[in-house]
């Protein structure tokens, strides 16, 4: 089992995000995942401040797309994080947030082939390969593209991908091109599904591969002594994930679909008050990781016997950032 760490650049600065990764790696956590929103401080100069930073956490992106930015360009920065970290670099890249990419006036079409094509052309870059033209695909067809400015990784040393995947397509995905995935969700019942649709895409390719798959848990994670604490800090990324999943998705973790819709409808309003009292434990216990380091620990073994292999510690840690990455390195690492 591994452990990782999710920070978002937003309400938190870049200062505050690579003192948190130096943290984090005091406490034995082996991976730091940084957001990526055009709306927050850019995860490009964060990941490469946090690899200055510190000696030994892995880093990457968590996570980019094909949509904002070109394969040429991610394999570029990934190439270049990987020489300021010696080594260190990770890829989580995926299909696109389906809700912010409306906004940039993009449409989000074709993203699971948009993404195979992506990787597979990260992929050429960041091994030295010129890219030529071959006509077989249809979004990144590359005309003689080859990096010749960065330090490659070395051929035996390139730099792990994950793939951010949560739908069937996506998971069948990851298990055929990537190293690993990022899956949002916090609750062992999704990773029943989610674990044997990556297996038999593994399988496809080779039959060793999964051994070597690491599954990642992106949850939602809230640490505290005081379990009252943890749980309330909890409540609005539950509300926002509930409000944001389809029924199937509800109607999995017996969800009441009202209720659910009486908590998307005031977080359109933002009314986070009665969003507080409309997120329940059934919320909560569905969506995230919340309560006491016994009550943490529990739901991380649950993952960890579902066939997780690394487990994410993600948004908001907590009511006190600091002291929550305190409590995961001492109770559950």
């Amino acid at each position: 089992m591994s452990y990782g760490i999710e920070f978002v650049p937003g309400n938190i600065s870049v200062k505050q995000v690579v003192n948190y990764c130096k943290l984090a790696e005091q406490k034995d956590i082996d991976f730091a995942w940084i957001t990526n929103h055009y709306n927050n401080r850019h995860c490009y100069p964060t990941l490469a401040a946090i690899a200055q930073a510190t000696d030994s956490i892995k880093m990457g992106p968590g996570i980019m797309n094909t949509f904002t930015d070109t394969p040429a360009a991610i394999a570029s920065f990934m190439c270049t994080l990987n020489e300021i970290s010696e080594g260190r670099a990770v890829l989580g890249i995926g299909p696109g947030d389906l809700s912010t990419l409306p906004k940039l006036a993009i449409e989000a079409s074709k993203p699971v082939a948009r993404l195979a094509e992506g990787v597979k052309q990260i992929k050429a870059l960041c091994a030295g390969e010129e890219v030529k033209k071959t006509g077989d695909m249809e979004f990144f067809d590359y005309d003689g593209a080859k990096l010749t400015g960065v330090q490659l990784p070395a051929k035996k040393k390139q730099i792990p991908t994950y793939i951010g995947a949560q739908g069937p397509k996506m998971l069948a995905l990851a298990g055929e091109i990537g190293d690993g995935a990022l899956i949002n969700a916090s609750n062992s019942k999704d990773f029943d599904i989610a674990i044997p649709l990556i297996k038999a895409a593994c399988d496809a390719v080779d039959e060793k591969k999964f051994k070597k798959f690491d599954v990642g848990a992106y949850t939602a994670m809230s640490i505290d002594q005081n379990e009252k604490k943890a749980r309330n800090a909890a409540k609005i990324v539950a509300a926002f994930i509930a409000a944001g999943s389809p029924p199937a998705l509800l109607e999995r973790h017996g969800l009441d679909l009202n209720n659910v819709a009486k908590i998307k409808e005031a977080l359109g309003r933002f009314d986070f008050g009665a969003v507080g009292g409309l997120v329940g434990d059934a919320e909560i216990d569905a969506f995230t990781i919340a309560g006491t380091p016994e009550m943490v620990k529990e739901k991380c073994e649950n993952l960890t016997a579902s066939g997780v292999t690394q487990i994410i510690f993600g948004s908001p840690l907590g009511p006190d950032m600091t002291n929550s990455i305190r409590l995961l390195g001492k109770y559950i690492i």
